[in-house]
């Protein structure tokens, strides 16, 4: 830190030396050949991505890109003279690195979560604490002080500094791992796995696995005993068997929900009274979307112990019905003709299988027919399509001069005379 305050003063005395200048040279063609290959790069691909964004700065690709060539450039220019201004742009390349890496992966993770936000700026915050240290020669200082402080955990004894690497490796193995499940499951899983059930269930298994391994082998790396995590285990196990069995059971059903497949995301289902459309299935929960557009939470449970109404299991067409009467007069033969082209006219009624008009009874009012047909978005509003249907069949039926029964008389109640 006096150092750094002598080279300041000397600094303002006596001017810039050759040196520096040479280096803002250096340092200003490493910023710029960063960003023009990040820029040709992410117009090469055109996606957004962890690596590349919007923007150039956005993406993880330019500031590791400066990195890489800011350190080369150090090391090269190390042998001939000496270095300040490269000292302090290592620092801040790594950290905006660090940050950018967080972010990107955490906005691909979980795309409208505040958590995430949130923990984006913490980590932000962190990571700028720590390149300021490391700028001014403070970080050593608080390194050896935080060496002092121990805690205590049953026989274990850590201090505070391998507690903080530890928690530090743990999240950026955790963030690393989050990035890699990522890719995967969007280069690889979204192009050999068809069905969206078992492309979930391959992601949240690959995603628990690597995150597991991960945070594993992070906190073997601080010095962690991992014997520690069976007693953890055995803990784990007991309350998962007393406590915790709905969860249990929640969490084991959406997985055998997803593995058989007999709910599948984009199915239209009823079960405990809710009828909609699964929109995500979830470890614990299936999201349920019902034609208001009301998004109910289902248990995974309810889905193996109770009756599910599957509508699109093996074929996603249902049956809608509705009824009409006629005159007495009117031809039967004619009368269903007439009403099956009318059904061929409405787009949302199926070609396959053919709508049907059968000849229900006779009543008092008239001839009464059921009008069948097959809709294949139950999500549809019911009452729109049976609205087309009604409007085609009423135009139909008036274009060919069928009449509807006459409207009965209303028998009016005759008042009794008085008695002469």
């Amino acid at each position: 830190m006096e150092n750094f305050d002598l080279l300041i003063s000397h600094w303002l005395q006596d001017g810039l030396p050759s040196g520096v200048l040479q280096e803002v040279a250096y340092l200003s063609a490493v910023m710029l050949t960063a960003w023009a290959v990040a820029w040709g790069l992410g117009r090469q691909i055109k996606s957004e991505s962890v690596l590349f964004a919007t923007r150039v700065v956005d993406g993880l690709m330019f500031p590791s890109l400066a990195l890489f060539l800011a350190y080369f450039a150090q090391v090269l220019l190390l042998k001939h003279q000496s270095l300040v201004l490269f000292k302090l742009a290592i620092p801040v390349l790594l950290s905006l690195a660090l940050i950018r890496l967080c972010a990107r992966v955490l906005m691909a993770v979980f795309p409208s979560s505040h958590v995430a936000a949130l923990t984006e700026r913490l980590i932000s915050w962190l990571v700028w604490g720590i390149a300021v240290l490391w700028i001014t020669d403070l970080l050593p200082l608080v390194v050896n002080e935080m060496e002092q402080i121990h805690l205590n955990f049953g026989k274990m004894r850590l201090d505070l500094r391998t507690l903080f690497e530890g928690i530090f490796s743990s999240g950026l193995v955790l963030v690393l791992s989050l990035w890699l499940s990522a890719a995967i499951e969007q280069r690889v899983l979204s192009q050999t796995v068809n069905d969206l059930s078992m492309r979930k269930v391959a992601a949240n298994v690959l995603r628990a696995v690597l995150l597991l391994v991960g945070l594993l082998l992070a906190l073997s790396a601080v010095g962690v005993d991992l014997t520690a995590l069976s007693v953890l285990g055995g803990a784990l196990g007991v309350g998962l068997g007393l406590g915790l069995q709905k969860l249990a059971a929640n969490y084991v059903s959406g997985f055998v929900v997803l593995v058989e497949r007999s709910v599948r995301i984009g199915d239209h289902i009823r079960v405990d009274d809710v009828e909609g459309q699964v929109i995500d299935i979830k470890t614990r929960y299936t999201l349920i979307r019902d034609q208001n557009g009301r998004e109910s939470i289902i248990p995974n449970e309810l889905l193996i112990t109770q009756r599910v109404d599957n509508f699109s299991l093996s074929d996603a067409a249902v049956a809608w019905q509705t009824t009409l009467t006629v005159a007495t007069d009117s031809q039967v033969s004619q009368v269903q003709h007439i009403l099956c082209e009318a059904l061929r006219t409405v787009d949302e009624v199926n070609a396959e299988p053919a709508a049907q008009v059968f000849f229900k009874r006779f009543s008092a009012d008239g001839l009464e027919f059921t009008l069948q047909f097959w809709v294949t978005d139950r999500l549809q509003s019911r009452l729109s399509i049976l609205s087309k249907v009604n409007a085609a069949a009423w135009t139909a039926l008036q274009n060919n001069s069928i009449q509807l029964p006459a409207p009965r008389p209303i028998a009016l109640p005759v008042s009794p005379t008085p008695d002469s």
